[in-house]
C-alpha cells in the first residue's frame, strides 16, 4: 500500500515537473545538492580560519582567497576543451576530488596545529583548480540530460536544489564554525565533495563523437571566435569582470572581517550568507515561470543590483538588514543566472558549449583574485569602510556603461531562441518516461 502511494506521489510529481522523470537529471539533482552544502562549508571555514591563525589580518586573508581563485586563469580554459572531448561528468568528478584533498587537508591541519600561511595559499590553489575544471563541464554537463524543451525548467530546478543545499550549509557551518571551529567545517567539505563521486559515476552520459580532434589551441581559438561573435555575451561578461572583481573584494574578502569585528563573528556571516541563498531559492521558484521580455537588460540590471550587499556592510546595517538586502540581492541573481544559462545553451553549438562557458567563466572571474588582492591591503590603509564604498561605486559604473550598446538594451526572447529551443533538441527524454520515472 505504501509503495502504491509512494509511486502515486511520484507521478504526480513528474507530471507537475517532467524533467524529475529523467534518471540522469535526478541524479544530477542529487549531486547539486550534496556538492554546494560542502562548498558552503568551505565558503566559512576558510575565511575564518584564515582570520584566526593570523590574529585578522586582512592583507592574509586576501592572499589566501586570491590564491583560491588564480588557477582559473589558466585551468578553466583547459577544462572546457577537455569537456568537449571527453564526457563531462569525468571532469567534474576530478574537479570534486581536487575540492576534496584541498579542504580535507586544510581542516586536518586547522585541526592538528597551526598551518602556515604557504599551506594555505598552496591548499587553496589545489581547490582552485578543482573548481575551474568543474565548472565548464557542469555547464556543458545538463543540456546533455535534457530535451530542448525541458531547458529552462531543468535548470531553475536544478539551480533552486543548489542554492537551497547552500544556503542550508552556509547556515549550519556558520554555527559549526561558532561551536567547534573552522576545521571541522573544512573536514566537512572534504567529505561531502568525496560523496559526489558515486553519484557521477551513475551517470549514463557519453562524450560526444567527433570526427578529429583538433590540437588545443585550435579548440581555443574556435571558442573564442564563437564567444566574441555574439555582442550580448562579451559585454555581459566585460561588465561582470569589474562587477564580480568589487564584489568578492568587498562582500567575500571583508564581509567576514566586518562580521567579525562589528556584527557578531561567524554565526552572524553564516546567517547573511544564508539569507541570499534563501534569495536564490526565492529567485529559482520564480524562474520556473517567469523570463523576463528583455533578458540581457535583466541581466545587466541585476549586475548592479548587487552593490547594494557592500554598502550594507560599509554602513553597518543591522544584521537583519543586511540579510534582507542579502536576500533580494539573491533574487535577482537567480533569475538572472537561469536567463543566462539557458540563453547560452540555445544558442551556442553544443560542441563549443563548454569553450565558451570556459571563456565566459573566465571572462567573470579573472579580475577576482584583483579584487580579492586589493582589498585587504586597501582595507588595511584607507579603512573597511572607504574600501567598501569603492566597490559599490566600480559596480554602477560598470553596469551603466554595460547598458550603452543598443542591443543589450533591446534584445528580447525571442532574438535569443537558437536551435537549442526547438521542440526536440538537445538529449531526448528516455523511453517510457512514466517508466524511467518509477
Amino acid at each position: 500500500m505504501l509503495a502504491r502511494v509512494t509511486r502515486s506521489r511520484r507521478l504526480q510529481l513528474t507530471r507537475r515537473v517532467p524533467v524529475l522523470a529523467i534518471r540522469n537529471f535526478r541524479l544530477l539533482l542529487a549531486d547539486r545538492v550534496l556538492s554546494p552544502a560542502s562548498v558552503a562549508f568551505s565558503m566559512v571555514g576558510v575565511s575564518f580560519a584564515v582570520l584566526d591563525e593570523t590574529h585578522g589580518s586582512t592583507a592574509r586573508l586576501s592572499y589566501v582567497l586570491a590564491a583560491q581563485i588564480a588557477p582559473s586563469l589558466i585551468f578553466l580554459l583547459v577544462g572546457g576543451v577537455i569537456a568537449d572531448r571527453i564526457a563531462p561528468q569525468f571532469v567534474i568528478i576530478g574537479g570534486n576530488l581536487m575540492m576534496a584533498a584541498g579542504e580535507g587537508t586544510f581542516g586536518v591541519l586547522v585541526l592538528t596545529g597551526h598551518p602556515a600561511l604557504w599551506q594555505m595559499i598552496a591548499l587553496e590553489c589545489v581547490t582552485g583548480t578543482g573548481a575551474a575544471i568543474f565548472y565548464p563541464a557542469s555547464s556543458a554537463l545538463l543540456p546533455r540530460l535534457v530535451p530542448g524543451e525541458l531547458l529552462q525548467e531543468a535548470s531553475a530546478v536544478s539551480r533552486l536544489a543548489m542554492n537551497g543545499a547552500l544556503m542550508s550549509g552556509a547556515v549550519v557551518a556558520g554555527f559549526v564554525v561558532a561551536a567547534v571551529g573552522p576545521g571541522w567545517a573544512l573536514a566537512a567539505c572534504g567529505t561531502g565533495m568525496l560523496g559526489t563521486v558515486p553519484l557521477m559515476l551513475a551517470l549514463r552520459v557519453s562524450a560526444r563523437d567527433r570526427a578529429t580532434q583538433p590540437g588545443m589551441l585550435r579548440e581555443l581559438r574556435e571558442g573564442w571566435s564563437e564567444f566574441r561573435s555574439h555582442t550580448w555575451l562579451w559585454v555581459v561578461v566585460a561588465q561582470f569582470t569589474v562587477v564580480l572583481m568589487a564584489w568578492y573584494g568587498g562582500f567575500s574578502v571583508l564581509g567576514p572581517v566586518v562580521a567579525r569585528a562589528h556584527l557578531g563573528g561567524p554565526a552572524a556571516w553564516g546567517t547573511i550568507t544564508g539569507a541570499e541563498s534563501l534569495g536564490l531559492i526565492a529567485g529559482g521558484l520564480v524562474s520556473l515561470r517567469f523570463s523576463p521580455p528583455r533578458p540581457m537588460l535583466f541581466v545587466v540590471l541585476a549586475g548592479g543590483s548587487i552593490a547594494v550587499t557592500p554598502l550594507a556592510l560599509a554602513m553597518l546595517w543591522p544584521v537583519p538588514l543586511i540579510c534582507v538586502a542579502a536576500f533580494a540581492v539573491g533574487v535577482g541573481m537567480e533569475i538572472m543566472m537561469v536567463q543566462w544559462t539557458v540563453a547560452l545553451a540555445r544558442n551556442i553549438p553544443p560542441d563549443k558549449l563548454a569553450r565558451v562557458s570556459s571563456y565566459d567563466a573566465l571572462g567573470s572571474v579573472m579580475a577576482m583574485p584583483i579584487g580579492a588582492l586589493l582589498a585587504g591591503p586597501i582595507a588595511a590603509r584607507a579603512g573597511v569602510s572607504v574600501t567598501e564604498y569603492g566597490a559599490v561605486a566600480l559596480i554602477v559604473a560598470a553596469s551603466a556603461l554595460a547598458l550603452l550598446p543598443r542591443e543589450i538594451r533591446t534584445l528580447r526572447v525571442g532574438d535569443l531562441a537558437g536551435p537549442a529551443a526547438q521542440p526536440g533538441a538537445g538529449a531526448a527524454l528516455p523511453d517510457g518516461v512514466g517508466a524511467d520515472a518509477a
